[in-house]
């Protein structure tokens, strides 16, 4: 949606579409968060790897 769409539309579907960005959002950051603690979960469960040196 650009803004020459925007000026058409009442401030009720405005309200409506900002609602629902934010719901989006905070679903996305939720997600997110799940995701990078699950990352950290397998990172610290993996063993040590010795360094190899030639």
């Amino acid at each position: 949606m650009n803004s020459s769409e925007l000026g058409v539309i009442g401030d009720a579907e405005l309200v409506e579409e900002l609602s629902l960005l934010t719901t989006q959002t905070a679903r996305m950051r939720a997600r997110m968060a799940d995701i990078m603690a699950e990352l950290e979960r397998r990172r610290c469960a993996k063993p040590a790897q010795p360094s190899v040196r030639r």
